[in-house]
């Protein structure tokens, strides 16, 4: 593009977009922050004002057809996320979207069609942002044969908090809102593949401790999405994964990811963002620090380790880096098996990849 800056206008300023995106954008020179659509004006005035954002708009679509905006920056729920991105590609404006991609594989797969009818526009996805500091050291030990054959999987990613039955009822407890993510399954799913490839078969069980929740209003609403997952996936590496997402295992284990090969075996910490590993005929496990041209700065100070989503976004549309983090084909692939487990849950059987 010939102008100076991209002007981005921004659809639900929510808690992501003030910690993260938001800043993210503001320490780019190349970015003016043009517009807002949240779900009232009195929201978007408060954030135009808090921001420096140009213009408040009344609706989503007043800020999609505006010709003073060539990007959308999406913060909704992820039941939106499919009919804004189509709006954004059918007006010319580059899109990019939070994570959980849909609601479903379906939706995704439109996404995805309806961006390669306009290759001209960027669409990116937020990675997961977990371990954006130290992928690059874990592709390096990959790539090098570290581990040798892949051979297994262990990630738990549930947390220590004991079952909270006075929680109001959220948007993540909605099937009608957040579809098939449960938890924080999809955003590891996308990390977990970004390592190692795509699954080519799941198993799952799940269970729903809460069955109801008092929503904003008072009034009791069934829960209809887990808030605890076991699964097992055989992965196209060969390796089989044991994956475990829980919002009420009090005292459980650490966060952790354990990748076992048969010439060695690394433990990520997802906590401390540190890896540790070990060879055949060591006794046990060592600390690996990240090599120093490895280390990925993140943007902007006060934004999580490695954090440059804003800078790739907007480098994309300028022609300067391709997205690698995260385009609509790797949403794809991790709606594919967000909404395998939930069909394995449902019909207890195995569910093959892709759908």
């Amino acid at each position: 593009m010939n102008q100076q800056k991209i002007r981005v206008g921004i659809i639900g300023a929510g808690g992501n977009f003030r910690d993260r995106h938001i800043p993210g954008f503001k320490a780019l020179k190349n970015v003016e922050l043009a517009g807002v659509a949240n779900r009232s004006r009195e929201s978007s005035e408060r954030a135009a004002k808090e921001f420096g954002i140009a213009e408040v708009y009344d609706s989503w679509l007043d800020l999609m057809e505006s010709d003073d905006i060539d990007a959308i920056a999406i913060g909704t729920w992820p039941y939106m996320h499919c009919p804004l991105v189509l709006a954004a590609l059918e007006n010319n404006k580059h899109v990019l979207t939070e994570a959980r991609m849909a609601l479903n594989a379906q939706e995704a797969r439109t996404m995805l069609d309806a961006s390669r009818i306009s290759p001209h526009l960027v669409t990116m996805i937020v990675p997961g942002p977990m371990t954006l500091s130290i992928d690059p050291m874990i592709f390096r030990l990959l790539e090098s044969g570290y581990l040798g054959d892949v051979l297994s999987v262990e990630l738990n990613l549930a947390g220590r908090s004991f079952v909270d039955r006075n929680a109001p009822l959220a948007w993540r407890h909605d099937a009608a809102l957040s579809g098939y993510n449960i938890l924080n399954m999809g955003i590891w799913s996308e990390i977990l593949m970004r390592w190692l490839g795509p699954a080519n078969k799941v198993m799952a069980m799940t269970k729903t401790a809460v069955k109801q929740r008092k929503d904003a209003t008072g009034r009791f609403r069934a829960v209809t999405v887990p808030d605890h997952v076991d699964i097992l996936a055989d992965m196209a590496c060969g390796a089989q994964a044991h994956l475990r997402f829980s919002a009420v295992t009090g005292l459980g284990p650490s966060n952790e990811v354990w990748l076992f090969g048969s010439e060695g075996t690394l433990r990520i910490d997802t906590q401390a963002l540190k890896i540790y590993g070990g060879k055949r005929g060591e006794k046990e496990l060592a600390p690996i620090p990240v090599a120093e041209e490895l280390i990925v700065k993140s943007v902007a100070p006060g934004l999580p380790p490695g954090w440059r989503v804003e800078e790739e976004f907007i480098n994309a549309i300028l022609g300067k880096e391709p997205v690698r983090n995260t385009t609509f084909e790797d949403g794809v692939r991790y709606m594919e098996f967000t909404e395998a487990v939930s069909r394995s849950a449902q019909e207890g059987k195995a569910i093959s990849l892709p759908l």
